[in-house]
């Protein structure tokens, strides 16, 4: 952000009180309910008067929104310079064709004749005296990486968690977030994943009672996105610039925020110039691990589950008429003896495909013996169907890669339909399976990967596995 250091000085002497148009929007004071947003002049209801006075106050700065530099776009509130985000439109107002930004555009859309407002990120957030009622106790390597936590917030430093899948990563945050609150600081816990928000949500708020906390995403009731304590998808970082004090980035190898660097841009920029940044993962990308060797990423290293059992190996089965069979609309034989097998037990069962075709296709095949849903990214009933299939109302539930992280089932069969498919990379293996074994009452689980021929995925991450449990081991 250019205006940056230079325009904090200048906020920190003004205050949004005097304005009427501030007065309405919130529970929440002025300061708070617009602190540190990016915004478009059509997303408030604020009279043009009004914005030009605040203006002059220097408790907004207007930016370009769209700039071009020899030929190329960028834009200013998501960063990206990739020319087939951008087009142009016939614009009314404006009487001509208006070159306006696609990547960001279910945001709204941001034009290069309209400007966007960034508002004064120095509101005075509440100390907390006693912000965590969670009653748990952490275990020996929880404790650990909660002590690193908080003196990554303590010092404003980096720091990546590399947790296993099943570590107990949300508990392992909850002293550092205790610390922040106590301190009257902002804290954003963003991940790439949406099921991930809505998981993450309830379990916070009922740990943290007495602490405003907001869901926000895509689809989400909520939509200010003003609390102390906000939990976001990484695209609803697009809205923010030097907004809090503490960024937490959760599953920061999952898809679409690993590869995509306006989403990393704006992580960066959501977070103050000397904010905590903390990043967790159980399965970190080559480029962290370089960082690590290197020395340029401090981090600390949790092989061991919280319940101290080891990860579910995946059992490899080769069916080599898996893809015809699935081009069909069919499934092999075997794989259907397998799963009626697996139903006269007491686990429920989770299965992966690589298609949203061949997870419809499943779900009609088997839901002539069991109760089954399927769910995807698209699939508008999907966080309905996944709070069934938590409460055992549903035996089976098929799903794509959506479901791969950051979701927790008591106890759970996996399976794999495909998992030769390139969509199952490494990472998303590992993850998926993962999905077993994570209650201690039922600390284990049957994980099968069906495929037409081995990958060098599926023995990765067969290895990655062992890997893990031998360090656990020794631990």
């Amino acid at each position: 952000m250019k205006a940056g250091a230079a325009m904090l000085k200048r906020f920190k002497k003004k205050t949004l009180s005097n304005f009427p148009s501030f007065r309405s929007f919130a529970e929440e004071s002025p300061h708070q309910f617009l602190s540190g947003k990016i915004l478009t002049s059509t997303e408030l209801p604020i009279p043009v008067k009004e914005l030009e006075q605040l203006e002059e106050q220097s408790l907004v700065v207007k930016l370009t929104s769209l700039t071009q530099s020899r030929g190329t776009w960028q834009c200013h509130r998501c960063g990206t310079y990739l020319p087939y985000f951008f087009a142009r439109f016939p614009h009314a107002a404006c009487r001509k064709e208006c070159v306006y930004c696609r990547n960001c555009i279910m945001m709204g859309r941001v034009m290069e004749c309209e400007p966007l407002y960034w508002f004064s990120p120095l509101a005075i957030w509440k100390k907390h005296h006693s912000p965590c009622q969670w009653e748990g106790e952490l275990t020996h390597a929880q404790s650990n990486a909660a002590r690193r936590i908080i003196s990554a917030i303590e010092k404003r430093e980096e720091l990546l968690v590399w947790a296993v899948c099943g570590a107990g990563k949300t508990e392992m945050l909850f002293p550092g977030l205790t610390y922040a609150l106590k301190q009257g600081l902002r804290v954003c816990l963003a991940t790439p994943r949406t099921d991930v928000v809505r998981e993450l949500f309830p379990r916070l708020t009922s740990s943290f009672p007495e602490v405003k906390i907001q869901a926000l995403y895509g689809d989400s009731e909520e939509k200010s996105g003003s609390a102390q304590l906000l939990i976001a998808t990484t695209h609803q970082l697009y809205r923010y610039s030097q907004a809090f004090d503490v960024m937490i980035i959760d599953e920061i190898d999952a898809f679409p925020f690993h590869n995509d660097d306006s989403l990393k841009g704006a992580a960066q920029r959501a977070a103050k110039g000397e904010a905590a940044r903390i990043y967790l993962t159980a399965t970190p990308r080559k480029k962290e691990k370089r960082r690590i060797r290197h020395k340029q990423l401090p981090a600390v290293f949790i092989p061991l589950r919280f319940h101290g059992y080891p990860l579910p190996v995946p059992t490899l089965k080769l069916i080599p008429t898996l893809r015809s069979r699935l081009s069909k609309g069919t499934l092999p034989t075997s794989i259907l003896q397998r799963i009626y097998t697996q139903q006269t037990g007491r686990r429920q069962l989770l299965i992966f495909v690589s298609t949203i075709p061949h997870a419809e296709q499943i779900q009609e095949i088997l839901s002539r013996r069991f109760l089954v849903a399927s769910v995807h990214a698209e699939d508008p009933d999907r966080a309905d169907k996944i709070l069934a299939f938590r409460n055992r109302e549903l035996d089976v539930l098929v799903t794509t890669t959506i479901l791969e992280r950051g979701v927790t089932f008591p106890s759970v069969d996996v399976y794999v339909i495909d998992a030769g498919h390139q969509v199952f990379d490494e990472a998303a293996l590992v993850q998926i399976a993962g999905r077993a074994g994570r209650s201690h009452e039922d600390p284990y689980g049957d994980v099968i990967f069906f495929h037409g021929g081995k990958t060098n995925a599926m023995l990765e991450a067969q290895e990655a596995i062992h890997q893990m449990n031998r360090k656990a081991k020794k631990q």
